[in-house]
């Protein structure tokens, strides 16, 4: 499958998508983790990218493309893939359906995940991550707490609340997106590619995308 995940933060896409690369091998594809592979691999792009990320500042769409070109066409793509909070702007989207037809390649699904604003807050706010950056494993106090409390299950390591999930950023978080993010909802609308999943469970959503996708 080649689909994109469109959501508000905490909206549930990468448990979403974690599922649904179960099922037939595609691969989940986040900017973040291409970024830092990019950077991590010390690419000429990635390299250039890390001044950026470094200063604390956006890196720039043309880089951002560049990088993405390059992933798209590496072999564990070829039985498809998820973008994961690709693309945010609709600048962004534009680029990316000019390089998918310059790369040949068809969209199945743009899947918008709605999830309603106080359980996002919710789960945000209750949501902790394992500080290790190699395990990056994801708890939740309330809903998915680790067997011994601030403890990874997988690594050991402490488990800590990230600092954009504090109640101020994740209001913060939450109204950039609307700004940014929800207008690609009209834009994927208008190209006939958008299937709009109303559910808080990640089971129903991952039920419910199979359902569109015939599989």
């Amino acid at each position: 499958m080649k689909i994109i995940l469109l959501g508000a933060p905490g909206a549930g896409k990468g448990t979403v998508a974690k599922q649904l690369t179960a099922i037939d091998g595609s691969v989940q594809i986040s900017t973040g983790d291409i970024l830092r592979g990019a950077v991590q691999a010390g690419t000429e792009l990635g390299k250039e990218a890390e001044g950026y990320m470094k200063r604390g500042d956006l890196v720039p769409d043309s880089l951002i493309m560049g990088i993405m070109e390059k992933r798209l066409q590496e072999p564990d793509c070829q039985k498809g893939f998820l973008l994961d909070g690709f693309p945010r702007t609709i600048p962004q989207a534009e680029a990316l359906k000019g390089l998918l037809v310059k790369l040949g390649i068809n969209f199945d699904k743009v899947i918008n995940i709605d999830v309603p604003r106080d359980v996002i807050f919710d789960r945000l706010c209750t949501r902790r991550t394992c500080s290790n950056t190699a395990c990056q494993a994801i708890y939740n106090v309330k809903s998915m707490p680790p067997k011994k409390e601030g403890v990874c299950d997988k690594c050991g390591s402490p488990i800590v609340q990230r600092a954009d999930e504090t109640e101020e950023a994740i209001s913060h978080r939450l109204d950039t997106y609307n700004e940014k993010t929800a207008p690609l909802i009209g834009f994927y609308e208008k190209e006939g590619l958008l299937k709009t999943i109303t559910g808080t469970s990640s089971e129903a959503v991952v039920a419910e995308i199979k359902k569109s996708l015939g599989i």
